[in-house]
């Protein structure tokens, strides 16, 4: 470990999808030392792209350049009303997801100088930012993938009492308020939620009763790389994790990955030095720089080329920021 406090440039540079929508993003790259490697930080479904803001900054602070972003009809990537926002989880996984990666593989072709070969390209992909990777166009390039927290989205995998919480929220309170609202308001899922399209919402409705979620949707057969993919793929399940990325459910996730050189971890709060974690912990600033390398330490010893060298940062103060046009 490192104890150095790296600088660190942060940038704010649209990305433009497939179909011609403009999405938030945020570069964060180190400023004294040079890149290495180049990840993509993306976010559990509905979750803006800041609520990983400290977690890029610490992992450009070992020599990453890290894309941050937001998909369509979350965080900045809104557009006016969000009851006119036409976005589908499908459009986050091939059309967001697909500018995220198309972006980073462009800033990796770079290399350290115009004549050095591509740097290696981390994906790391917390709940929705991870399950539905394989749906992404271009997802074969990535060189490994950390997943944290994200599982099969089925209600069959979620235990009981928890599914019971699940089966009423699904049929009964999200599709009331959909009625009502033409989306979904922020506080229909809990205190700090954010709003979202409906249309994410009712596909997201119909996969969750389906047993292999997306993956068992007949329409998408031909549409995800999951048996394709061969690169290292580490998949971290949480002990206090039970409603949205149970232990089953990430095992689940983890079968469809046939090809790939896939490790299973399971992580409690304790053995974190925390009294919990949840869905959403691994990645705030109380979990911090102690679990995030936990977290993506055996990756990069599976993956040579994303060890930072000797002396990286791994903290990380920033300079620089600027607003998109």
């Amino acid at each position: 470990m490192t104890n150095s406090a790296a600088p660190v440039l942060e940038m704010a540079r649209p990305l433009r999808a497939e179909d011609g929508r403009e999405l938030s993003a945020v570069w964060y790259e180190p400023i004294e030392s040079p890149v290495h490697a180049v990840a993509v930080v993306s976010a559990a479904g509905g979750v803006p792209q800041q609520r990983y803001s400290a977690f890029a900054r610490w992992l450009a602070g070992r020599g990453y350049a890290v894309l941050t972003y937001d998909h369509r009809g979350i965080g900045r990537s809104s557009l006016g009303p969000l009851g006119r926002e036409p976005a589908t989880m499908l459009d986050w996984a091939r059309l967001d997801m697909g500018a995220a990666l198309a972006a980073a593989r462009e800033r990796a072709a770079q290399g350290r100088c115009l004549a050095a070969p591509p740097l290696p390209l981390l994906w790391v992909g917390h709940s929705f930012g991870g399950n539905a990777v394989a749906f992404a166009p271009g997802v074969l390039a990535v060189n490994a993938l950390l997943l944290v927290a994200a599982g099969l989205g089925a209600r069959q995998w979620v235990p009981w009492p928890q599914r019971a919480q699940l089966l009423l929220a699904h049929l009964l309170w999200l599709p009331l308020w959909l009625r009502v609202f033409g989306f979904l308001p922020g506080w229909a899922l809990g205190a700090g939620a954010q709003p979202m399209p409906a249309g994410v919402v009712r596909q997201h409705l119909r996969w969750a009763g389906m047993q292999q979620w997306a993956f068992g949707d007949a329409a998408l057969q031909q549409r995800h790389a999951a048996a394709a993919i061969t690169a290292p793929l580490h998949l971290w399940s949480l002990d206090d994790d039970r409603l949205h990325a149970s232990r089953a459910s990430v095992d689940a996730l983890a079968a469809h990955f046939t090809q790939a050189a896939v490790q299973r971890h399971h992580l409690s709060p304790v053995d974190a030095g925390l009294q919990q974690l949840g869905h959403f912990g691994a990645f705030s600033r109380r979990a911090g720089p102690a679990l995030w390398l936990r977290l993506l330490q055996p990756l990069e010893t599976a993956v040579p080329a994303l060890q930072p060298p000797c002396g990286q940062g791994e903290a990380s103060a920033v300079r620089g920021y600027s607003e998109p046009p």
